[in-house]
């Protein structure tokens, strides 16, 4: 069985610890997941630099703002595996993140402008408080709903449970599959609408819930946020001499964890690292990376009690080189193809090579990827046709595979379209 040198280890140990200072140093302090971006998706972390061009897996913090263009949607994971999301021209504010005395997590966000939906799961006693308009909805069990606010009017629909709306006029029962307006003109006055109504992103948010539901069963962490993109995206394997490690698939042979990020700053807490692949969340912040010879790198669950910071691994390939944490900068620095990413036209066919370790691949979009993984890793690339995002298991993308001489040397994903994308500049 491979040892790492025991000087590794403790470098290692010691440069989480100081990574995890500035998170450590406010125990009341909660950071969740910016867990999807569709589109363009802004951020203002109060770093000084004001809106930012966000991407998936930055940390979102108390005080965050978070903001979709005319073309962008985005989705929040909190602990549990609740999840809110955000349509076109909304902007939300997280006022709130954080713990009572007794420990239960305590949330509160401000929909300032835009439509959301909030698919809270209820779990562990945890408490959500939606702000709009003048109007709140606190929720101390599970609630499924949409919420819409403007200058002029506001709008809440049940689609599970009764939800109590407190406001200005009084306290509002909206029952399920029933529909209430708030004039905003008028005191924020409430009718309840003859009939419910379906908005056209009800099928997106009820496809992102099944992905959600399909990929995360038999979870037995304490965690939720991020556990389903681990279903999706990879698998468990039993390496001898270290346990079950989670590996990505497509991860191939030169392939590291840290190659691919951003680090973002933010206050209180310093940088962050911020995984450019789509699973990047929790093997980044709990447990640890452990390279094992003929294996490669794998994720090794555990490390519950306590936020690792980003960067934190056991044993290396030869060669490897962690990336540093900049200084003398708030501005985000990109490693690799990670930072904000730019697409103007859906692809229409995507190269998957080996070594891409699902970078490239949406939520969902390409049915069951442990096959494409099985042909990937025998022919080393494959050519994907896409299915609608979100396609949990009723839609299966298309796929032929080849050895493809001219595929990338980098082992990243590719696509292409009459349009294309690019990445931000790096640093």
């Amino acid at each position: 069985m491979y040892r790492p040198p025991l000087h590794t280890i403790v470098w290692t140990a010691l440069a989480c610890a100081l990574l995890a200072l500035p998170a450590a140093a406010d125990s009341q302090a909660r950071i969740v997941r910016l867990s999807d971006v569709q589109g363009t998706v802004q951020i203002n972390k109060n770093s000084g630099l004001g809106f930012e061009n966000a991407f998936a897996n930055l940390p979102i913090t108390q005080g965050t703002q978070l903001r979709t263009r005319e073309n962008g949607r985005a989705e929040v994971e909190f602990e549990d595996g609740s999840t809110m999301r955000l349509t076109p021209n909304t902007l939300v504010e997280f006022g709130t993140l954080g713990l009572s005395d007794s420990g239960k997590r305590l949330s509160a966000v401000q929909l300032v402008e835009g439509k959301a939906y909030v698919n809270w799961l209820g779990k562990s006693g945890d408490e959500f408080t939606l702000n709009f308009s003048q109007e709140k909805v606190k929720l101390i069990q599970a609630a499924h709903f949409r919420v819409t606010t403007s200058s002029s009017m506001s709008e809440i629909a049940s689609f599970k449970n009764d939800l109590q709306v407190e406001g200005p006029s009084g306290s509002v029962k909206v029952g399920k599959k029933k529909m209430v307006t708030f004039d905003v003109n008028d005191n924020d006055r409430s009718t309840v609408a003859k009939s419910f109504d379906e908005d056209t992103n009800d099928q997106w948010d009820k496809q992102a819930i099944e992905y959600h539901d399909q990929y995360s069963k038999n979870n037995s962490t304490p965690y939720g946020y991020g556990y389903s993109d681990l279903g999706y995206y990879g698998g468990y394997s039993n390496v001898a001499g270290y346990g079950m490690l989670w590996q990505p698939y497509f991860a191939g042979f030169g392939w590291n964890p840290f190659m691919d990020g951003a680090w973002s700053w933010y206050p209180g807490f310093g940088y962050m690292w911020a995984s450019a692949y789509p699973w990047g969340w929790m093997p980044y912040y709990y447990g640890n990376w452990i390279y094992v010879p003929s294996f490669g790198w794998g994720w090794q669950p555990g490390g519950w009690n306590g936020w690792r910071g980003g960067i934190h691994y056991v044993g290396a390939a030869v060669g490897f080189h962690p990336p540093v944490a900049p200084m003398g900068t708030v501005s985000t620095v990109a490693v690799g193809k990670g930072g904000p990413r730019t697409t103007t036209v859906p692809s229409m066919r995507t190269v998957v090579n080996n070594g891409s370790a699902g970078l490239g691949i949406p939520r969902g979009s390409y049915g069951n990827l442990r096959h494409l993984n099985t042909q990937v890793t025998k022919t080393g690339s494959a050519v994907v046709h896409p299915a609608p995002a979100f396609a949990a298991g009723s839609h299966a993308a298309t796929y032929s595979h080849s050895s493809m001489s001219h595929a990338s040397s980098s082992g990243h994903t590719s696509t292409s379209s009459s349009g294309g994308g690019g990445h931000s500049t790096h640093r």
